[in-house]
């Protein structure tokens, strides 16, 4: 019985590293100093392809969000592939628990199932958190470039150009060139904006996208607009800040109370009890 457990942990182990790495450099997108855009070759070996989960994604339509969040996050990796992840984590965590314990202990199986399918969606989620601080935290600077870029006599798609090239890559410098992807491709200027918008759900890229928008129909200068939008972005992300610095007492309170003050009292009380226990304190 251990001899099958070992097995499946090592096979397990293997084939979440060997589905990761193919996974990661099947649609790897680089992009080189000049703005064009390589697709690697896929790598003939993907997760999906492990377990047939791809109907039940499906029908219950966890597929849709799953790509979604897979999108937000920039993992490169398709939702049955994620899922698949998911249940051979399951897999290797329950086998361990038992290979530990020495007997299957169906509480402790059941909690360790239970991580093994819940931490992959914790990494997403916090790997789409980061992302959106980071396109939160660059917006202002990359609206300022667009808004000098176009007083300079540049369009809107060529200043998108200029700032992809001759600034650092970034996630939003990512959204952005896949928006001017999209326009080659054919689809509409408005349309890929707001498809940014839809797909990011920040509120900050929803007024720049609304800015847009609303400077061409009303035919004012997007300079100008652009000038507004920085010094609001700028505003909400000080406000942001102020609101996290708020937010650390009441953090902070938590370790406070269940590991700094019982070191304290263990310090300042222990040898206190100690004498009590030996013999009592003298002069009482």
């Amino acid at each position: 019985m251990e001899i099958v457990i070992f097995i499946l942990i090592i096979g397990s182990v293997g084939l979440v590293v060997w589905g990761l790495i193919s996974s990661r450099f099947s649609t790897l997108l680089r992009m080189p100093q000049d703005g064009t855009t390589v697709k690697v070759p896929p790598v003939p070996f993907d997760l999906a392809r492990i377990l047939p989960t791809g109907a039940f994604l499906q029908s219950t339509g966890m597929a849709a969000s799953l790509k979604k969040s897979l999108d937000n996050a920039h993992v490169r990796i398709t939702p049955g592939g994620f899922f698949n992840l998911k249940i051979l984590l399951c897999l290797l965590l329950g086998g361990m628990s038992v290979a530990f314990v020495g007997k299957p202990d169906p509480l402790l199986l059941i909690i360790f199932i239970a991580i093994g399918y819940v931490l992959p969606d914790f990494y997403l989620r916090r790997k789409v958190t980061q992302r959106k601080n980071l396109i939160v935290r660059r917006l202002p600077e990359t609206v300022d470039l667009l808004g000098l870029c176009i007083e300079a006599g540049l369009d809107f798609v060529n200043a998108v150009k200029w700032v992809i090239e001759r600034t650092p890559h970034t996630p939003m410098t990512e959204e952005l060139a896949f928006v001017v992807d999209e326009i080659k491709w054919g689809k509409p200027r408005i349309q890929a904006l707001k498809d940014m918008a839809r797909r990011l759900e920040i509120s900050e890229m929803s007024s720049f996208v609304q800015t847009i928008i609303q400077a061409e129909r009303m035919g004012t200068p997007v300079a100008e607009a652009f000038a507004i939008l920085s010094e609001d972005a700028r505003a909400q992300r000080f406000h942001r800040g102020e609101r996290i610095a708020l937010q650390a007492p009441i953090k902070i309170l938590l370790p406070l109370i269940f590991f700094i003050m019982p070191v304290i009292g263990i310090v300042v009380g222990g040898p206190i009890l100690l004498t009590f226990m030996q013999g009592g304190i003298k002069g009482f």
